[in-house]
């Protein structure tokens, strides 16, 4: 400010030396004096200027009210083929999946595999369909099907490291990292893999280019990049602009680092809040537990920052018994609610979880889903129906804490924008609880959108089963 104010005193006094010496010119000066001292006031006004509800998110339009759903094409079907996928196309739109995001797609590394089949994540060649899948035309037509249904599509990367017979190991050595006898190491405990060194540029552009190889032909919308944490900053930025170069790509880090969405990603990985909703589940941490991880990533990631909530993965599923061990039964839907309604949600969906598949699918051998009774699909339908449509569920609408009462045991909250209200009220205990709302501005008339009728909203005390959820919409 001192500097701008500085600026046109400036130009002041030169002005008033020329009005001395040549006075004839003074019409022009006075008209360039009031346009600087109006610049400078507009200066300040933007310094400070608070952004509102109507700030312009630089995240792909089409994913702002969008949500995800990961497949796992090879326990998807009994086949485990992209053309056996494709025929769930239809029931997936139905049930309200924007973008489906396929786990690795690239084939397999053979030496030291895990199991039979091994992992996805140890990869052998980037530009090139696990034959296990089927082939690079049967991929292309896919992602045209998913296209046509008004659907996006992203696939799974793997930047960190690759399988222990990538391509790379015999045509670049120089692309990893060694270890103390001079071999590829291997990163942490995988055995199956090899650390790649971010140190060489030329494997940087290598990467960059396999990456870009998928968007050009086959015109995926974008990537989530495992292990991204462990990926320089300074690369994704660099491989990010030169991604959305080519198209306005969507970009999830597996990660949780503040690095991530400053150094171009679109979405991160909310763990603590993960991990505190698992708490919750078991009765280790009072329902207010969720405030100070809202909290702290309030002030650890950029304003909008789309975080990923979940209550299963393909690791928290095969590895930590999500969901049907962390969130068992009943204590699953009030968790749903929260992942796809809370600020700065981008709410996934994991294959299987609207069955619901209720075991660990395992990671490295054949173990294919058996899809019959679809019991969640309708509780899902709903809730990303009401994700996509209402403005007060914006990652940049308002969120306020509502008190119940009893906010050890429930967890309410309100979204509002553009005149939009979503009213969300959890009971995340295994006790019937009486809610007692003294907030003003939530009563009145609302649409109760599970029971889908509307409703008085008022100060008069209510019950709420264990596990229980209400969400209003105004």
């Amino acid at each position: 400010m001192g500097i701008c104010f500085g600026r046109a005193f400036y130009i002041l006094n030169k002005c008033l030396a020329l009005f001395v010496s040549k006075p004839a010119i003074m019409k022009k000066l006075t008209l360039i004096l009031l346009f600087a001292i109006l610049t400078c006031f507009s200066g300040i006004a933007q310094l400070h200027k608070t952004p509102d509800s109507n700030t312009k998110l630089s995240h792909p339009d089409w994913i702002i009210h969008g949500n995800i759903y990961e497949v796992n094409v090879r326990q998807y079907t009994q086949e485990g083929t992209l053309n056996a996928f494709a025929r769930h196309l239809d029931r997936l739109k139905d049930m309200g999946v924007q973008t489906l995001w396929f786990m690795p797609l690239n084939p397999i590394s053979k030496l030291d595999r895990k199991g039979s089949l091994g992992s996805y994540y140890a990869v052998s060649d980037y530009k090139a369909i696990n034959p296990e899948f089927g082939t690079m035309s049967d991929w292309k037509q896919l992602v045209k099907s998913i296209h046509s249904k008004g659907m996006k599509v992203i696939i799974d990367w793997v930047p960190n490291h690759t399988g222990a017979d990538h391509i790379w190991l015999t045509t670049h050595p120089d692309f990893f990292v060694k270890d103390k006898t001079g071999k590829p190491a291997v990163p942490f405990d995988w055995t199956d893999t090899r650390q790649l060194d971010y140190s060489n540029k030329e494997m940087q552009d290598s990467m960059i280019a396999s990456m870009k190889y998928w968007v050009v032909n086959t015109d995926i919308d974008g990537f989530r990049c495992d292990v991204a944490w462990n990926v320089p900053g300074e690369f994704w930025r660099k491989c990010i602009g030169k991604l959305k170069q080519v198209k306005d790509v969507f970009m999830l880090a597996e990660g949780d680092k503040s690095y991530l969405p400053k150094s171009g990603f679109d979405a991160v990985y909310p763990w603590t809040m993960f991990h505190m909703m698992e708490q919750i589940a078991k009765g280790e941490r009072p329902a207010f537990g969720l405030d100070s991880i809202r909290k702290q990533n309030d002030t650890l990631y950029p304003a909008q920052t789309l975080q990923l909530y979940f209550t299963s993965n393909h690791d928290e599923n095969s590895w930590n018994k999500a969901d049907y061990g962390s969130f068992p039964g009943k204590v699953h839907a009030p968790f749903a609610v929260f992942t796809q309604t809370m600020v700065n949600s981008l709410p996934l969906i994991y294959s299987g979880q609207e069955e619901p598949v209720l075991r660990a699918l395992a990671f490295f051998e054949k173990d294919p889903i058996h899809f019959e009774n679809f019991q969640r699909a309708g509780l899902y339908k709903t809730l990303l129906a009401l994700h996509k449509r209402n403005p007060a569920l914006s990652p940049n609408a308002s969120f306020k804490k509502i008190a119940t009462g009893n906010d050890a045991a429930v967890y309410a909250f309100l979204r509002e924008k553009s005149g939009k209200k979503v009213l969300v009220i959890l009971n995340l205990s295994p006790s019937e609880q009486t809610i007692t709302l003294t907030e003003k501005s939530v009563f009145g008339n609302a649409y109760n959108v599970f029971k889908g009728e509307n409703e008085t909203v008022n100060s008069k005390p209510w019950l709420l089963e264990p596990w229980g959820y209400t969400v209003f919409e105004y």
